[in-house]
């Protein structure tokens, strides 16, 4: 089942607890939440108070909180306290790896590693067995809007076969930017099982329909 997970960085913040509201109701999955430091990437989104009260409105929600920071490590208890369901740092951050992975699982998460464009596959699979996800980025982290690139295709499809062969039938494949229907699509039959829309859903004059066409159906 393809599962969609909406950034809330796309919505309306005057509205947010509604708009989030919204996109669930409209059969998203879960709800994904970008946070930027500046630093990582050219931009500063938002931190744990945002997630924090949100999941008090949405208690319900599963939170699938993307890291795009410098220093992850320092910051896993405090979103895990606010509500993180998941949490994905990046391959290419300053924290090591390993702890980074211990830390988010010793406080009861489920842990998730992001490489960007131009980070190859074959950096992450060392760690595909300890995970519960892989994000394939699929324009450079840091703005909404890009166009999708195609090389994320193959790198899904790489993720894919070797956690087949592993036997990692849990693995989900997350691809993250310029999704629609179109490279949606493409993504699906690359490997991927989640994708994050932001624009696409809470931007669309149907939300429920958007969700529908991402996952190729009729709403």
């Amino acid at each position: 089942m393809i599962q969609i997970s909406p950034s809330i960085l796309a919505a309306d913040f005057s509205q947010l607890g509604q708009q989030c509201k919204m996109v669930l109701d409209a059969g998203a999955d879960m709800l994904h939440i970008d946070v930027m430091d500046g630093h990582f990437v050219p931009n500063i989104s938002l931190g744990v108070p945002v997630l924090e009260s949100l999941h008090k409105a949405l208690p319900q929600a599963f939170y699938d909180v993307h890291l795009m920071i410098s220093h992850p490590l320092s910051y896993i208890q405090p979103f895990v306290d606010a509500g993180a369901d998941l949490i994905t740092f990046h391959l290419e951050c300053d924290s090591p790896v390993q702890q980074t992975i211990d830390a988010i699982r010793k406080a009861g998460c489920k842990v998730a590693i992001s490489i960007k464009p131009n980070t190859p596959a074959e950096d992450v699979l060392p760690w595909l067995e300890q995970l519960d996800m892989v994000l394939v980025m699929s324009v450079e982290p840091g703005f909404g809007g890009q166009a999708f690139m195609e090389s994320a295709l193959d790198k899904i499809a790489c993720i894919r076969k070797h956690a087949q062969e592993k036997g990692l039938d849990h693995l989900m494949i997350q691809v993250d930017g310029g999704i629609n229907p179109t490279t949606a699509a493409a993504c699906v039959k690359a490997g991927a099982d989640v994708l994050v829309a932001g624009s696409a859903v809470f931007r669309s004059a149907d939300s429920k329909q958007a969700v529908a066409n991402l996952r190729g159906q009729e709403g």
